[in-house]
């Protein structure tokens, strides 16, 4: 049985479900959040350490600006809300991507990693105005400012994800079978398991699925099979 310690995902098809169900897509969004907290009772039940969740990525910035502000105002009152509960159930949120946000948001963001940073049961990595391309792009220009050798050691200190071991498992729901610009350095070995359920259909029996899916497989790491 393969040991899981990081699972990443990337929660597609909020926007389509709710046009699909609630013509409007803020109500997907909106949902999603429900499947989120599932998911994180899910993730703590499985005794696993780490879970990234892919929320907004760098062109997700090309949306429409009405959909952007309702996106961040949920996730602003979610954040407030979930400060003490976060506490309360040992769990620390780190955000990775660049925080260039308003100075009300930047502050908050700030202060629940602040909060949150000695609790020790799960990590969430909350990926805000994250893209891989920038994020390698980033780790790159402090190499070249620092004049460090190009090593994969050092490339890695230089990312978001410093000190936080690769994702095990990758799942992308939504339909869509592509990474779209996540965490591309750190899954080069992940397990990808792509689900056909929009995200607010995600449940904590499909996340067991795709656990029970990675526990099955034959990680030989470029190794030959004995």
């Amino acid at each position: 049985m393969n040991p899981l310690n990081h699972v990443a995902i990337i929660m597609d098809g909020n926007g389509r479900w709710g046009l699909k169900y609630k013509k409007s897509r803020n109500e997907g969004h909106k949902e999603g959040l429900i499947t989120i907290e599932k998911i994180i009772k899910e993730t703590i039940k499985q005794k696993i350490k780490y879970l990234t969740l892919y929320a907004f990525s760098t062109e997700n910035w090309n949306r429409p600006k009405k959909e952007i502000n309702y996106l961040f105002n949920l996730l602003e009152s979610f954040l407030i809300n979930r400060i003490s509960e976060f506490n309360n159930q040992n769990i620390k949120l780190k955000v990775i991507g660049t925080k260039n946000f308003t100075p009300k948001f930047n502050k908050l963001l700030i202060l629940v990693e602040k909060k949150t940073l000695k609790n020790t049961k799960l990590q969430i990595n909350l990926a805000l105005n994250y893209g891989s391309k920038s994020e390698l792009t980033i780790a790159f220009k402090n190499l070249q400012k620092n004049k460090e050798k190009i090593s994969e050691k050092n490339i890695t200190k230089y990312l978001y994800t410093k000190n936080i071991p690769d994702p095990d498992l990758l799942i992308r729901t939504g339909s869509e079978n592509r990474l779209s610009n996540f965490l591309l350095w750190q899954s080069a070995y992940t397990e990808l398991f792509f689900s056909k359920k929009y995200w607010p259909d995600f449940k904590d029996e499909d996340l067991c699925e795709a656990i029970y899916d990675f526990q099955n497989r034959d990680r030989r790491f470029g190794r030959v099979k004995d």
